[in-house]
């Protein structure tokens, strides 16, 4: 009688059948997935700015000043800013307020000016962007 000998392989199989659960598994539900989609507005298609809107100039430092009938005021906190927009809101509540942010300023400058100005029931809020020229 011989005696038994050990085998020094690996058996693959079940690995295999592993692997295709999951291949089906994945192919299952990769189409239902969401993928996040951003669509980014193109500044080569915008539209004129209105004359009689209101410029709230925001600098790279943060400095705020105002833009009114083309004339350009001197620089303001951001409590004053938006206390001469509110004025202005009361006489004509429909003008338009456009944010001229410096583009090197933070995100988050111009979403918390566009919040301020919103919570002071300014309805018309844009943001100012410079033509490609495409």
């Amino acid at each position: 009688m011989r005696p038994r000998r050990l085998k020094n392989e690996i058996n693959v199989v079940p690995y295999i059948d592993v692997m295709l659960v999951l291949l089906v598994i994945f192919m299952v539900t990769a189409p239902m997935m969401n993928t996040a989609s951003i669509d980014v507005p193109s500044a080569g298609k915008t539209k004129q700015a209105p004359m009689d809107a209101i410029y709230l100039n925001i600098d790279a430092d943060k400095a705020f000043s105002l833009t009114e009938n083309g004339k350009t005021g001197g620089q303001l906190s951001e409590t004053e800013a938006f206390e001469r927009i509110a004025d202005a809101m009361d006489k004509n509540a429909e003008q338009p307020v456009l944010i001229n942010a410096d583009k090197n300023l933070k995100y988050e400058v111009v979403v918390h000016t566009m919040d301020a100005l919103r919570k002071q029931n300014v309805k018309n809020v844009s943001l100012l962007v410079q033509t490609t020229g495409k």
